[in-house]
């Protein structure tokens, strides 16, 4: 298998990141998993993607912190070459809470992973997909969420506000970067059966939200990483500027 299609998932080791570094790998793109704890899980969805017969590597680096981010694409660059594909995926959410009661600590920390660090990331990723630069193109896909429409009131208005500024970030960088080969999209998951929710305190939460969605039920990580790919592959080769909800109609 050649390298001919280099993609970075980043906080690619659980939830909807795992999920989509499993179905690229099957679609035959080289996926690189980024992980910043979890080095067991990042090399479990290594070994499934192998299992499945594609190829690909787990890197760990923090993409809250801008010396991990460098490191990271300069080490993609240096070993499997230019990147083609991004699914600029890690996030954070914190404890569940009002706005009031938030940990100021938690709030800073979300921002610089949820904003600064996704701004960071795609930077680094045009960088090296560019036609403009060198690179082949490509195809990003930010991961932003239902919260930034529904604004997670009495939860994590903080983090709805961090998902909003995806938004605007996709819509601008799809404009900026279109002549240069690099199509832009981002997908936002509603209620997505994850460990996101007992991460923030909530374990109970797709139990007591399911109802409120048309469909009647949570999604799965997989459900949203069929989103992804879509807009990955070139079947999506006219679509730039989208935001794909994936909400079960919520």
């Amino acid at each position: 298998m050649s390298n001919d299609k280099i993609l970075l998932v980043t906080g690619g080791s659980r939830g909807i990141g795992a999920a989509t570094a499993r179905a690229a790998g099957r679609e035959g793109y080289f996926v690189i998993v980024n992980y910043v704890s979890d080095e067991q899980a990042a090399h479990d969805v290594i070994a499934d993607i192998e299992k499945a017969g594609g190829k690909g590597e787990a890197i760990k680096a923090d993409m809250g912190q801008e010396k991990d981010i460098s490191r990271l694409f300069k080490m993609v660059q240096k070993k499997f070459g230019r990147l083609t594909h991004l699914v600029n995926n890690a996030g954070i959410i914190g404890r569940a809470s009002a706005l009031v009661d938030a940990d100021p600590a938690t709030l800073r920390t979300v921002i610089d992973v949820n904003v600064t660090g996704a701004i960071l990331v795609v930077r680094e990723a045009i960088k090296q997909m560019s036609t403009a630069r060198g690179g082949k193109g490509g195809a990003i896909v930010n991961l932003s969420s239902m919260a930034a429409s529904l604004g997670a009131p009495g939860e994590y208005t903080w983090y709805a506000a961090s998902k909003g500024a995806i938004d605007s970030l996709t819509i601008g960088l799809a404009r900026e970067v279109a002549k240069e080969g690099i199509r832009v999209n981002a997908v936002s998951p509603g209620l997505i059966a994850t460990d996101i929710h007992a991460a923030g305190g909530q374990p109970d939460r797709l139990d007591r939200l399911a109802h409120l969605t048309p469909i009647g039920r949570a999604g799965t990580a997989e459900e949203v990483a069929n989103a992804i790919l879509w807009l990955l592959s070139d079947q999506a080769s006219y679509v730039t500027g989208a935001n794909v909800r994936v909400s079960g109609g919520r």
